[in-house]
């Protein structure tokens, strides 16, 4: 018998996975990447007799990964999966069980939070905010009396969880997410981590040195629907896509963004941010594109050749005209 955890490597993965081994520890092998590396249950070795496996999926698309769990399943193993990205066709199998939903204001941390009746109500709103759900993280907050001060270190600790996932590989981040997980895991409270652990520290410093080059870029396209921007070839704009997007969300939440990222003197990364007064169409117009997906409300394209740069402004435009 072995056991799997595959989960993603942002904010909401870990947050989801926390919560579950703090309920029911146990001794796992971890499958995990970068945030755009959602391809992962085919990296699932089975042990020689599956039928006792089990594999824990979190937070990474069922429609990308549909021909490994088609596998899994078919080798014996169960499979315990929980997700908010856009599923495909979910398999009817009685060794699967499966918590989709794919609403605008949902998460995966939260989706564990409510399988385990509120048993760690705190990282399950840490999970919000890593994924810009403010308005759901504060919901998932009620009735856990918080002062405004706790609330701003679980903001901030979601943020920086997420922002930890972003980079092209794992070698542009400040810790493997893997490495992150376990020392997050000693900490019912995350509360307790921001306090008392120098690993939140080294994020922090991180973020608001990337956070400041990405200030200073301007715009390439903008407009009253939409912002589209392009970062250089660094490593500080690769890991600052996604939560910078994020923030340029909260503050014109009327208005698109598209945050390109070169990863090779030919091709970009792209995040991309529905208004968040209208948390729908990130990941129609992302698949549209190879290697494109997410959600409604944030999705990404993981390689977008530089020859397609203008077929992509001019789809996003058309994308967020309304």
């Amino acid at each position: 018998m072995a056991d799997y955890d595959v989960f993603n490597g942002d904010a909401d993965g870990i947050c989801a996975l926390l919560q579950l081994r703090l309920a029911e520890p146990r001794q796992s092998v971890l499958i995990t990447g970068v945030k755009r590396d959602i391809g992962l249950l085919e990296q699932v070795q089975l042990s020689a007799d599956p039928s006792a496996d089990r594999v824990t999926v979190l937070d990474i698309s069922m429609d990308k990964n549909k021909e490994a769990l088609a596998a899994t399943l078919a080798s014996g193993a169960s499979v315990q999966y929980f997700d908010h990205h856009f599923p495909g066709d979910i398999p009817s199998h009685p060794n699967l069980q499966a918590t989709i939903d794919t609403q605008a204001e949902i998460c995966t941390g939260l989706l564990v939070n409510k399988h385990l009746q509120q048993a760690f109500p705190l990282w399950a709103v840490t999970a919000a905010f890593g994924d810009n759900l403010h308005q759901s993280a504060n919901s998932a907050a009620d009735g856990l009396n918080l002062s405004a001060d706790e609330m701003e270190k679980l903001e901030k600790l979601g943020t920086l969880l997420n922002y930890n996932g972003y980079g092209a590989t794992v070698d542009d981040l400040f810790f493997a997410p893997d490495e992150l997980f376990k020392k997050l895991l000693p900490y019912e409270n995350p509360l307790d981590f921001v306090n008392q652990d120098d690993t939140f520290t080294t994020l922090e410093n991180g973020y608001q040195s990337d956070m400041s080059n990405a200030r200073a870029v301007a715009a390439q396209l903008v407009s009253e629907n939409c912002a589209m921007f392009v970062f250089p070839m660094e490593k500080w704009s690769r890991r600052v896509g996604g939560v910078y997007g994020n923030l340029l969300a909260r503050e014109n939440p009327d208005r698109a963004h598209a945050l390109l990222s070169a990863i090779s003197d030919d091709s970009y990364q792209v995040s991309v941010r529905a208004p968040i007064n209208r948390r729908e169409g990130a990941d129609e117009l992302c698949r549209q594109f190879a290697s494109g997906g997410g959600r409604k409300a944030a999705a990404g394209i993981n390689v977008l050749p530089a020859s397609e740069v203008d077929n992509f402004s001019t789809a996003f435009a058309k994308q967020f005209a309304l």
